[in-house]
């Protein structure tokens, strides 16, 4: 029975089910107690009630999730026998394939040492079935060989991967050519699962894979061959293993030899495989779930938002959201502007928070969380010796460490994320910025997603301040000509001694009075008209009538219908004329309007007079 997770937001929960039936055979139950730091591990078995009655021991009990009188509550722990559950297992299976096999109901009860008896039927076989029997042809003697190397001695999975290890790497360089294409159903199949056709075919079949060539066989004699590398049969590296198990996917699996759950179950064992062989995260990373690198991606820029761009928080929040965001009026309309008004909600949320003392992030997705971490346990595969004390960061959320052997597992788990929270927040956000964009297609409000509607504010708040700063002109000082400046002027005031001390000899005229300077300007005075400076481009002649009429408070429509112009153009035009000498745009356009900024009048009206001292062009 091979472990199956049905729920992915509920990873302690899997279920066993009759390989022969698809009925559930026992639901499996695994929860970490964060008080002791330990595992709990129980489970709901449908093998009947009898158990329970008189004095049954203490691990057996009532079960834990299922309803029914067929199912019986066990807790593993050191108390536990594991002959006794077992048998349970097989009665549960055994129950359920009514009609498929003959109960001998006067076998004596077996007594497990614990106070328990539990009758069982023997070992079914079908009436039909021969190919349990022993086999006739001739046996290799490297297969037999091979066979007397298996251990019988625990009967557990672990010496059965142990024993799969020792026969594995002893037949390694084994070749054979008989074909044989029986087919093979067994769960974590070993060499000690077939007979001898069935092993003569399979290591046919290897040595042709090997040498490139792949034909269709059995899904269970494919994983077989998967098994081998897993343990290093096969491969001289752990590159080269991952190497052989991609040429499998390929020339295999998408030639549609095999079944697609295999892919399934080759990426999660690449990845694992890459993990415990210390190779690079970024070549582990190949084999795992996108769908969980994209998450753990997501988090990691919402977690440190501050380093990152809108469009990256942006994404972050699309992809939590289960990618709605995207389709929003907001940024289907708004385009960038949108995407950024989102980002803007998360920064501005995660800044309040962190004023007060809390931590946005931690509220919607909790803090990192340990678990246990069992590489390779849905395969046949054995370790020799405990793996040396490591860590292994796969990605910026998810950390693998070993201690004395063990692995544990750091990450963020969905089952804390705080769901209502995130989805309360992106749901608020999106309907106030679609009212604030005039977007149409609007949401309702909602009391319970109330608490973000100032965080929304003030991303709003803080757009507008970032639009009006970008409309500001900015004024650019070229500060590398002031040495060149300086230098002309020493040269300048070096000629003017210089011509000084020539006219010097004659008998100098009489001196004529100075005229006095005019007094200094005060700070932020406008400069007097004769000192004003000329505009850097001259105003033409339709121009400067605009400035004219603006000045002695007469319409302009006129002028410009007279000369063909348009308002917004003229107004341009008089506006980067001036702007060098006043700093600012002097005139606005409101549609076919010209409006003379009055906090500017005085300006103009020295520039234009100054322009037609200087010889400005005159209509």
């Amino acid at each position: 029975m091979r472990e199956q997770h049905k729920w992915a937001g509920f990873p302690g929960f899997s279920v066993l089910t009759d390989p022969a039936t698809g009925k559930w055979v026992a639901l499996l139950m695994r929860q970490w107690d964060f008080d002791t730091g330990t595992e709990i591990q129980r489970c709901d078995i449908k093998c009947g009630r009898d158990c329970l009655t008189g004095n049954p021991p203490p691990y057996l009990s009532l079960p834990f999730r299922m309803k029914g009188p067929k199912w019986v509550g066990v807790c593993f722990d050191s108390a536990t026998d594991p002959v006794t559950v077992c048998r349970l297992f097989d009665k549960a299976v055994y129950d359920g394939q009514q009609g498929s096999y003959t109960v001998v109901l006067q076998q004596p009860p077996v007594h497990t040492g614990s106070g328990v008896s539990v009758v069982l039927p023997p070992p079914p076989r079908r009436v039909t079935d021969t190919t349990w029997l022993p086999q006739q042809e001739d046996v290799p003697e490297k297969i037999r060989q091979m066979r007397q190397l298996y251990q019988y001695s625990a009967g557990s999975f672990a010496q059965k991967c142990r024993s799969f290890y020792l026969q594995a790497r002893f037949m390694e360089d084994y070749t054979d050519d008989y074909p044989c294409n029986d087919a093979v159903t067994r769960y974590f199949p070993t060499y000690q699962d077939l007979n001898v056709r069935q092993l003569r075919g399979y290591f046919t079949w290897r040595t042709r894979v090997r040498q490139g060539e792949y034909r269709p066989i059995a899904p269970s004699l494919a994983c077989l061959y998967l098994y081998e590398l897993l343990n290093g049969i096969g491969a001289g590296s752990p590159r080269e293993a991952l190497a052989r198990m991609r040429d499998f996917e390929t020339g295999f699996l998408d030639a549609g030899y095999g079944e697609e759950r295999i892919r399934k179950h080759l990426h999660q064992w690449m990845l694992e495989f890459a993990i415990i062989h210390d190779l690079p995260p970024e070549e582990a990373r190949q084999y795992a779930d996108p769908a969980l690198l994209e998450r753990d991606a997501a988090l990691d820029v919402l977690r440190s938002c501050d380093a990152r761009t809108d469009g990256q928080v942006f994404d972050a929040l699309d992809a939590l959201s289960g990618r709605k965001l995207a389709q929003s009026p907001v940024v289907r309309r708004a385009g960038e502007k949108g995407m950024r008004l989102f980002a803007r909600v998360w920064r501005c949320g995660t800044a309040q928070a962190r004023s007060r003392g809390d931590d946005l992030f931690t509220a919607c997705f909790g803090e990192r969380q340990v678990f246990p971490w069992r590489p390779l346990e849905s395969a046949v595969y054995w370790q020799q010796s405990p793996h040396p004390d490591t860590d292994y960061a796969l990605d910026a959320c998810r950390t693998l460490r070993c201690r004395r052997g063990y692995w544990r597992e750091q990450r963020y788990e969905n089952l804390y994320f705080d769901w209502k929270m995130l989805r309360g927040l992106l749901r608020r956000s999106d309907q106030q910025l679609r009212r604030a964009l005039k977007t149409g297609h609007y949401l309702r409000e909602s009391a319970a997603d109330a608490w973000a509607a100032p965080l929304v504010e003030a991303a709003l708040a803080a757009e507008r301040q970032a639009e009006q700063e970008a409309a500001r002109p900015r004024i650019t000082i070229d500060l590398t000509g002031l040495d060149r400046i300086r230098q002309d002027a020493a040269r300048t005031c070096s000629s003017l001694l210089a011509g000084e001390e020539a006219d010097s000899e004659p008998e100098p005229a009489p001196a004529q009075p100075k005229a006095p300077l005019p007094p200094a300007p005060l700070p932020g005075a406008p400069a007097p008209a004769a000192l004003q400076p000329a505009p850097e481009a001259a105003l033409d002649g339709v121009e400067q009538q605009v400035l004219q009429a603006l000045l002695q408070g007469q319409p302009v429509q006129p002028i410009l219908q007279a000369a063909r112009r348009m308002p917004s153009v003229v107004a341009d035009g008089i506006n980067a004329a001036l702007f060098d000498a006043v700093g600012d745009n002097v005139l606005d356009c409101d549609g076919g309007a010209i409006l003379l900024v009055e906090d500017y009048w005085q300006e103009v009206q020295q520039l234009l007079a100054g322009s037609r001292t200087m010889g400005g062009n005159n209509p």
